[in-house]
């Protein structure tokens, strides 16, 4: 959308096709942090940063398997980006105050963060459009008007004062928002629904359940797609080009089982159900190289039974730790999550389980079961939460070593009570502290397991998306296998290989790339005679 509304307002006649029945795919579900550095909202909140600081975090983050001209291209149009969709959507933007980079102690790191998300949007400004949009991975309460950072605040409601502030502000918003006669949404809505109504704008039709089947070549060159519209395939010709936007391929199992290591499958990512590879694989066949086809923007999973559910704040939260099928400790649990992923698949970590006890329970909010209350019985009856009123039987029905399981909760326990995790680190970084609780002592991270009854969540090597794709250039061209750009073909997202390689610099390090490299690739059609 950002490729199309990017062409549309440079004169071209552009049309967006998407495979499924709803527009937003991935973004339209996510909670939409944008990693853009150096852009002006940033800078008008009074961050300081600078393309500069940006280059120098970036390149310790990513490491030299990303050309550095490709980096630089992101970081020098990312402001561009932010800027124009200011200017033609309406898409506004506020700096995610607080939440830090990924590794904010390297070079050039934040601490304090440099991702911004959507300012609350009016769906009536959709019109019927509204109804097409894909709706959220977890929706938003009813009368609230929630932002991505609030998450951290709500958590912690029976713990801080600011839990309860947050919650009242979050209906307040909405409050004052419908009192004006506004249909707020934000976070993945606010995102997609803000691009739709930019092209809507700039008259750019988007037309709903017609899936790419091919590209189109003629003379050497994409000049348009074959695509289904309604059973028959159609050519749809592109003089200047067709940039490919479809997500990954996370929901192919036939290509995660071809790229990627086991355990693998399509039952433990949170993506869009129509992402499976589709324009991966027709730039494949036009000649494109792929890379990172094995990686994806890992996260730890709980395989609960309505879904999986993306275990982020939970894992933070102190009281909590990750064993494997020895009963060991084996990770940071609050680490990055695609870092956490990586262990796990690095150290052969399966099975594995996040073991918690009553205390936690009485202290958190965990997914919508609000603190004190019980966890709702079909995650039991599915396997994926354990309870037992000892460590000893807890350990029985995970499968783990009574003896293994009890020395290492033990041995977490005294480093939790002395403040400091010498085996893994946990809360060393900024980061670790994000979703932590400020009030417990004396460390936010880390607090003791010790009350009966203990729990055990499983622990699958779940995704947000898979990170491979087709190789591009710092234009968003698509490269043949021997480097060489494919006349009239590009790409970004999720469909291209990462500009982060095989890490995470912060909040919205898919998103900002994909926004940036659509704006990219539309300016570069556009400027193509």
């Amino acid at each position: 959308m950002t490729a199309a509304l990017t062409t549309a307002r440079s004169g071209l006649s552009t049309v967006v096709l998407e495979k499924a029945a709803v527009f937003g795919g991935s973004a339209a579900r996510s909670g939409a942090g944008i990693w853009v550095p150096a852009n002006d909202v940033l800078l008008t909140a009074g961050v300081p940063d600078s393309f500069a600081k940006a280059d120098t975090y970036m390149a310790a983050v990513v490491g030299p398997e990303v050309p550095a001209a490709k980096r630089r291209a992101f970081l020098a149009a990312g402001p561009q980006a932010i800027a124009f969709l200011q200017q033609w959507s309406p898409l506004r933007f506020r700096w995610m105050e607080g939440y830090s980079d990924y590794y904010p102690e390297l070079p050039g790191g934040m601490p304090a963060g440099r991702s911004i998300e959507p300012e609350a949007l009016d769906a009536n400004i959709l019109g019927d459009e509204m109804r097409n949009l894909n709706p959220s991975y977890i929706p938003s309460p009813d009368g609230t008007v929630v932002y991505t950072v609030d998450y951290r605040w709500l958590a912690l409601i029976a713990r801080h004062p600011r839990g309860l502030a947050v919650a009242s502000e979050m209906v307040l918003r909405y409050l004052q928002l419908a009192a004006q006669g506004k249909k707020p949404v934000t976070m993945g809505q606010a995102l997609a629904g803000g691009l739709r109504a930019g092209l809507l704008a700039a008259d750019v039709p988007v037309r709903l359940s017609t899936p790419l089947v091919d590209l189109f070549v003629e003379n050497g060159r994409v000049a348009g797609v074959i695509a289904l519209v309604g059973n028959r395939e159609t050519v749809i010709r592109a003089r200047r080009g067709v940039m490919i936007g479809s997500g990954g391929f996370e929901h192919n199992e036939r290509m995660r089982k071809q790229f990627q290591r086991e355990p693998i499958g399509v039952d433990w990512t949170v993506g869009a159900a129509s992402n499976t590879g589709d324009g991966i694989e027709a730039g494949e066949r036009a000649g494109a190289g792929l890379a990172l086809m094995d990686d994806a923007w890992w996260g730890p999973m709980i395989p609960l039974p309505e879904g999986p559910y993306f275990c982020l704040s939970e894992r933070t939260l102190p009281g909590t730790v990750f064993v494997d099928g020895t009963g060991r400790r084996f990770v940071n649990e609050a680490a990055p999550y695609s870092d956490v992923v990586h262990v796990m698949y690095d150290g052969d970590h399966f099975p594995a389980w996040m073991i918690t006890d009553q205390e936690y329970r009485n202290r958190y909010l965990f997914k919508e079961t609000a603190p004190l209350l019980p966890y709702p019985q079909a995650w039991y009856d599915s396997g994926a939460l354990v309870k037992d009123w000892t460590l000893a039987g807890l350990a029985a029905k995970i499968g783990v070593p009574a003896g293994a399981l009890r020395a290492t909760v033990d041995r977490f326990n005294a480093q939790a009570r002395a403040g400091r995790d010498t085996d893994f680190h946990r809360g060393d970084s900024v980061y670790d502290a994000y979703f932590a609780d400020p009030t417990n002592r004396p460390s936010p991270c880390l607090a003791p397991i010790w009350l009966p009854p203990f729990y055990a969540f499983k622990i699958v090597p779940g995704d947000l998306g898979t990170k491979g794709g087709l190789v591009t250039d710092a234009r968003s061209r698509v490269l043949t296998t021997g480097g060489e750009p494919i006349p009239g073909l590009y790409a970004a997202g999720n469909a291209s290989a990462a500009v982060m390689g095989r890490s995470y610099a912060g909040a919205g390090s898919t998103l900002g790339p994909a926004m940036t490299f659509g704006y990219v690739a539309g300016k570069d059609l556009a400027s193509n005679s």
